[in-house]
């Protein structure tokens, strides 16, 4: 097939029309690869555009530096990757390549000129299609017919693509989740593989771990692929609790489908307490940022929740005016989020943090001067303004303290 969609039109601007010339010129093919061409396919205008080639690394440096074209990073070079940039532009172009040698997590890489070579040693058959720059596809595993009928297959035999590098199994969960219409869809003999294999995502890098759960977290089926985590014995290997609460889970991914969560939201749900955020942030090397964001979720999901009566969102908006911490705010939305409180969260999210009225300047105008006096009084102030809603103005609030 031809591809003509505009999104592949729209590629093709100054810089990309440059570098084209250039490999025409020397008779080296060059095709878009990858994830690229699985989002053309689906109508979708990628973010980044990988582009894969028969020229080698040498050849590439020579040509582009010949034409006077500017060579940008050079550490991706021995895996065979030129970024060359053009018209504002970076293109990253990578040598066709096979796999010499694999230890589930690095390869040592051999260059080719062969296609289907290169198809055969990525993960899944979505992502090892190559696109011409006339719109030919060229699918040597059924990409393309997987793409159309929402299938998430390996390419060749899932076992060896996993053994070549195990986080290939969290790629698998990632794009179940973002292209599978339903949970639960999965080949057998690919489930068995996986499980035969969770072991070894043990050598994987958290910091690698943690790119792809966070990308699960925030797809589809997100309840459906982390029960799955667990029932493929794959969850201890991730930095997730072995008695996981996967009822709480189950209910919290419903509550938050449409709230936009931050992944740590989400995945706390699972968390029994904070010895769970401490263990992940071990494994995972999370940001202090999600780790306190996740030490605050358990402590306070259940306590701090909203009031009966006219007022359901005081107890929010009183917990935010005692806090002495940065960021409080955005906490307190994400446990909005958690609890599925979606009026509430617009409602707090539209709501102005007002400013105390009175000063210490205030008070010494009125004739108290001693320092601990005006830090007893302002905090009396303070309580009495609370409890009128934040509504008190100044007057109001200097003659409670004359009485």
């Amino acid at each position: 097939m031809r591809l003509q969609a505009p999104q592949f039109q729209a590629l093709f601007t100054p810089g990309l029309r440059s570098v084209a010339d250039l490999f025409e010129k020397k008779n080296y093919e060059l095709r878009i690869a990858g994830g690229a061409v699985r989002d053309l396919l689906s109508g979708v205008t990628p973010e980044d555009v990988d582009f894969a080639t028969t020229a080698t690394p040498g050849e590439m440096k020579e040509m582009f530096t010949a034409a006077g074209v500017r060579l940008i990073n050079n550490k991706g070079e021995k895996h065979g990757t030129i970024t060359a940039r053009l018209h504002e532009q970076n293109f990253e172009i990578t040598t066709l390549r096979i796999d010499v040698v694999t230890d589930g997590r690095h390869a040592e890489v051999e260059f080719t000129t062969d296609w289907h070579k290169d198809a055969e040693r990525r993960d899944l058959t979505v992502n090892s299609m190559f696109l011409g720059l006339d719109g030919t596809l060229y699918d040597f595993f059924n990409g393309y017919e997987d793409l159309k009928n929402k299938k998430i297959r390996f390419v060749g035999k899932a076992a060896e693509r996993i053994q070549e590098d195990y986080l290939r199994i969290l790629r698998y969960f990632r794009f179940y989740g973002r292209i599978a219409e339903k949970p639960g869809d999965h080949e057998p003999n690919t489930l068995q593989a996986i499980k035969e294999n969770a072991k070894g995502l043990a050598g994987i890098s958290g910091e690698r771990i943690w790119v792809e759960l966070k990308k699960i977290l925030l797809g589809n089926h997100v309840n459906h692929l982390v029960q799955l985590m667990y029932e493929l014995d794959i969850a201890q290997y991730i930095g997730l609790p072995l008695d996981g609460n996967l009822e709480e889970f189950a209910r919290v991914t419903k509550n938050i489908q449409n709230l936009s969560p931050k992944p740590m939201t989400v995945l706390t749900s699972l968390f029994k307490g904070k010895d769970d955020v401490t263990n992940l942030d071990l494994r995972l090397k999370i940001s202090k940022e999600e780790k306190n964001l996740g030490l605050f979720l358990v402590k306070h999901r259940q306590e701090l929740t909203k009031a009966p009566g006219p007022e359901p969102l005081r107890p929010y908006q009183d917990f935010l005016m005692d806090s002495r911490e940065a960021n409080t705010n955005s906490k307190i939305f994400e446990l909005l989020k958690y609890q599925g409180e979606e009026e509430l969260l617009r409602e707090m999210q539209a709501w102005t943090v007002p400013s105390f009225p009175v000063s210490g300047h205030d008070l010494r105008k009125m004739g108290v001067s001693s320092g601990k006096e005006i830090g007893t009084a302002l905090q009396q102030l303070r309580e009495e303004w609370k409890k009128s809603g934040y509504h008190m103005d100044k007057e109001e609030l200097l003659s409670c303290l004359k009485k």
